[in-house]
């Protein structure tokens, strides 16, 4: 048996070559000491077309200030997910992602390690999705207006969130820029369509865009479209300004667009003119921007993420979503709304939840917010065998954490009849309370009450 130490640099080389990414290796001299299969694949070339050779003579069109490589080993200092375009020898355009970093022996400089993710790919799907939007547009932008959802179907029964929802039908008429804030589950983008779905551009596009995880310039080239010749292949294609032209455009998340293109966003905005990637011509368009972030505006502003002017530009009209643990008497509420959309979907026939299962969804944080609660839901009421959910149908993770939170509630620790009674009474009147909009007539007909018991055990809770 050959020891594994005495295969080191066998092993590190069979180790390279299976990992399903680009890896480049120089020496000082900028000349190319490893380069695995799937480099090759990205860069059109073959492994022996590069493997000792200078970088310049396998991509003629790289130079000292254009290599990420030849900058590294420059400043010593790493670049993280920085896009690059080049020509390989063959004369075809490369597009990659790469991440950078310097390799240091016993302090000392020794070369460079390249790991680049091929998104030519992803450019050519994002692309032809602009066109499927661009035939589906011919004549006719309603079929752009994807909105499934009016500010009705944010279920609530919070007094802030009832006057965030009443404000938000208010502003919708308005033109204006917006800026919403939420934890990722809130609702954002239900939000961001009910407002659409309020304003005079209802009948315009709706068209989403997600700004994380996508390089610069192919988000650059959906936002703002391409002109023809502006590289290689490039032809003349609308962004997605232009598609939603007398409509909405929603940019969620987005603190995590590039600060270079923040920087022409804040034009857009300014002055309603957008121009295409590699043109000189500006092109006048009428879009609402509605921009959402799931980081508070001030930490993204103290992190640089988000330019200060964009922030102020889009700070016209500001809504921020409450997190579901802020909204407490949603719980059941929303609870028992998806028991009933579920109930319908699956064909069951389940009336509720036992009560300690209530007392812990009311006491768990739920820090994926609505979404989480949902999903949690439609996951219990498949397994569910009764007609109510028990803490046996939760999932795993929450199941784990119910012994835990039944604690802190005080759940079991005492039998007393009276205290439980009590506090069971306590409940209904809140929920009877908030059902009829703290209206104390409505709400002892609710609870089969004389509006006089409702009063006198109200000011005894009080005491």
């Amino acid at each position: 048996m050959v020891h594994f130490t005495t295969l080191t640099e066998e092993v590190l080389t069979a180790i390279l070559k299976s990992i399903d990414e680009g890896i480049h290796v120089v020496n000082t001299n900028g000349e190319t000491i490893f380069y695995n299969e799937v480099a090759a694949r990205h860069d059109g070339m073959n492994v022996k077309e590069v493997l000792g050779k200078h970088l310049f003579a396998s991509f003629p069109s790289l130079t000292e200030e254009s290599s990420t490589l030849l900058q590294v080993m420059k400043t010593g200092k790493p670049i993280y997910h920085q896009t690059q375009e080049y020509v390989n020898l063959h004369g075809t355009r490369i597009d990659t992602i790469n991440t950078t970093l310097p390799l240091i022996l016993e302090g000392e400089m020794v070369g460079a390690v390249e790991i680049a993710k091929d998104y030519s790919r992803m450019k050519l799907l994002a692309e032809r999705l602009l066109d499927l939007q661009k035939f589906q547009n011919k004549g006719n932008k309603k079929i752009l207006n994807n909105v499934r959802y009016t500010l009705n179907d944010l279920m609530t029964l919070h007094p802030e969130f009832i006057r965030l929802k009443n404000e938000a039908k208010k502003l919708a008429k308005y033109d204006a820029s917006i800026l919403v804030y939420g934890e990722s589950g809130t609702g954002k983008e239900l939000f961001v369509q009910g407002i659409h779905h309020e304003s005079n551009r209802a009948n315009g596009p709706f068209i989403t865009q997600n700004c994380a995880a996508i390089p610069e310039t192919l988000l650059e080239s959906i936002l703002f479209g391409t002109s023809k010749g502006s590289y290689t292949g490039a032809v003349e294609r609308k962004g997605l300004f232009e598609l939603a032209d007398e409509g909405t455009l929603f940019l969620d998340e987005l603190h995590t667009m590039p600060i270079v293109l923040q920087a022409k966003l804040l034009r857009v905005l300014e002055d309603g003119m957008v121009r295409r990637v590699g043109s000189s011509e500006n092109i006048s368009v009428n879009v609402r921007v509605i921009a959402a972030m799931n980081v508070h505006p001030m930490e993204a502003l103290r992190d640089n993420k988000l330019r200060s002017d964009l922030f102020y530009r889009l700070n016209v009209f500001t809504f921020s979503l409450l997190p579901l643990r802020e909204r407490k008497d949603d719980i059941l509420y929303l609870t028992n709304y998806f028991i009933r959309i579920f109930n319908h979907k699956l064909h069951k026939d389940i009336s509720g939840m036992e009560k300690n299962l209530e007392i812990f969804f009311i006491e768990y944080h739920w820090p994926g917010n609505v979404r989480e609660l949902k999903h949690t839901i439609e996951y219990m009421m498949n397994i569910c065998e009764t007609t109510l959910l028990k803490e046996e149908d939760l999932p795993i993770m929450l199941k784990q954490l119910t012994p835990q939170l039944t604690k802190e509630a005080g759940i079991h620790k005492t039998l007393s009849l009276r205290g439980n009674v009590e506090e069971f009474e306590n409940q209904l009147i809140h929920e009877a309370l908030l059902k009829a909009s703290g209206n104390i007539n409505k709400a002892a007909k609710l609870l089969e009450i004389p509006r006089q018991t409702l009063q006198y055990k109200l000011k005894k809770s009080r005491k």
